[in-house]
Parts: C-alpha cells; sequence; structure tokens
C-alpha cells in the first residue's frame, strides 16, 4: 500500500474575506500558456455552440480583452438579465472571484465580486455582512433587495464558504423543492 501523509491543518484565526455571493451561473476562463482559450461553467467545457446563459460566446466576443487576464483558469459569476436573480440588471455581467488579484487592474469587460470585509476571522463581521446585505440590499447592484448572501474565502484553508440571508439552515435543492410545494 502506498504511504499517505496526513495534511496540515490550517488555524481557524486567520485572514478571511467576505464577498457578496451573487446569484447567477458560476462561469470560468482558462488561458493556457500557449494562448489556448477555452470556457466553462461549473461542470463542464461549453462553446459558442453549447452555451451556458450566453457565456462563452460573450467571453469569444471579449477575447481580446480577456486574455489581459494571464495564462491559468479565472473563475467568476455570469449573472444579470435572464439569469436566476436577475439583480434588475439591463444585461449580463462576469464579476472574478480573485478579489486580491483582480479589484485594482482587471479588464475593462469584467467586474469583481464587492468585497464586504477582510481582516481575521470574526463571527461579527459575517453576521454584520449579512445583516447589511439584508437592510441595504446588493452591493454589486444598487438598489436591488433580494441579495442572496455571503461567501467567506478562509486564507490559510484554502476553502470558500457559503451562507444565504434565507434559509441557510438546509441545502438548495431542498428549499427549491419547498418553495415549489407552496405554489
Amino acid at each position: 500500500m502506498e504511504f499517505e501523509e496526513f495534511s496540515k491543518i490550517a488555524r481557524w484565526s486567520r485572514n478571511i474575506t467576505i464577498t457578496e455571493k451573487i446569484d447567477g451561473t458560476n462561469a470560468c476562463i482558462f488561458i493556457g500558456e500557449d494562448g489556448e482559450f477555452l470556457t466553462a461553467s461549473r461542470t463542464r467545457w461549453i462553446t459558442p455552440a453549447d452555451d451556458n446563459y450566453g457565456f462563452s460566446k460573450w467571453a469569444h466576443d471579449n477575447k481580446d480583452d480577456l486574455l489581459s487576464l494571464g495564462a491559468g483558469k479565472h473563475f467568476g459569476e455570469w449573472w444579470g438579465a435572464g439569469i436566476q436573480r436577475r439583480y434588475g440588471q439591463d444585461k449580463k455581467r462576469f464579476s472574478l472571484f480573485n478579489t486580491s488579484k483582480w479589484n485594482v487592474i482587471r479588464p475593462e469587460c469584467c467586474d469583481v465580486v464587492p468585497v464586504l470585509y477582510n481582516g481575521v476571522l470574526d463571527e461579527k463581521a459575517v453576521n454584520e455582512a449579512i445583516e447589511m446585505l439584508r437592510t441595504r440590499g446588493s452591493v454589486a447592484s444598487p438598489g436591488f433587495m433580494n441579495a442572496e448572501g455571503i461567501v467567506i474565502w478562509h486564507e490559510a484553508a484554502r476553502q470558500y464558504f457559503k451562507k444565504t440571508l434565507l434559509k441557510d439552515e438546509v441545502p438548495k435543492s431542498v428549499a427549491e423543492r419547498q418553495a415549489a410545494n407552496k405554489i
């Protein structure tokens, strides 16, 4: 049997970044070292001919600008008009997740998910971010009062966690079934 080392355990009291969780569809742009350009949803590669809410077509239309992201996988949320909550938008938008990398310089066609808190893990900051979205609405789309929730990036663990404003205690699929049965 091959030996498998036990992984290191991240320390809990380390930096976190809390961002607004935008209700759209997960998307990815892959740029290879050789300039290869691919697009993906959360679960599969997509093309303009086999698309996901028009993301691949948009990405290929903006390829020259998006190549400035550089080699690698660039994840974000494709959201706005015609996708999930729509956020009162008249167009679709792509917001990158890596706030530490893209908040300063990014392609003009991209946004970045809004940062609500950055600092040492603090449950009070988590609760304040949720309450702020509940009372003031979306930061990504000012004036839209039906924000979804937050995403917490734990830097030491290199792990994302999410917390929603409504029905956070149940999986999304269960909440959707419960809502459908009330209709």
